[in-house]
């Protein structure tokens, strides 16, 4: 029995340590949608689909993101300026994207959760604890949510306007219904 714990604390160990060791991989949506679109898990996948946030990206390549950037004295077009970027999708270094990762999926579900790949097996995503401890974000409290949505949602976005914390999160929160 004693070896056997050992054994466990000694795999769990070299778990952790390489999972702080390894660099998390961005996934994109499309790896999250196969498990997040059931009623089981709340419909996730098309709670964000429906979202602005999913179409984040695509703001920025019309002529009225343009002309906010061209007023900004950007030198890029919009869909192209790190300023504008930074908040209407995740902008990585290639080594830190996998295959399934496209940018043009704008405000996805790792931007809040981060980089997936270390939790997104299913063995992990079944235990919170455990995919917290792969990378998953975990926010405590909706104070924390609202802290994380305001560093976006902000007076430095040319086109802020008032940010009513309730209200926008009402419209993207989605939990994972109690099993019943």
């Amino acid at each position: 029995m004693r070896n056997r714990q050992i054994a466990l604390i000694v795999l769990a160990t070299v778990f952790l340590w390489n999972t702080a060791l390894s660099q998390n991989k961005y996934v994109g949506v499309k790896a999250c949608r196969p498990c997040h679109f059931t009623e089981k898990q709340g419909k996730q996948f098309d709670i964000w689909s429906k979202s602005k946030h999913a179409g984040a990206y695509k703001t920025l390549a019309t002529d009225k993101a343009n002309e906010i950037a061209k007023a900004r004295g950007l030198t890029k077009p919009a869909a192209e300026s790190p300023e504008c970027l930074e908040c209407h999708t995740i902008t990585a270094d290639a080594k830190l994207v996998e295959k399934t990762f496209d940018m043009k999926e704008g405000v996805q579900c790792e931007t809040c959760h981060g980089a997936g790949s270390g939790y997104k097996t299913m063995p992990i995503m079944k235990d919170r604890a455990k995919a917290i401890a792969a990378g998953m974000r975990e926010f405590k409290d909706e104070a924390a949510i609202e802290a994380f949505c305001r560093t976006c949602h902000n007076e430095r976005s040319p086109s802020f306007k008032e940010f009513n914390f309730k209200e926008s999160w009402d419209k993207i929160k989605h939990p994972v219904p109690k099993a019943g």
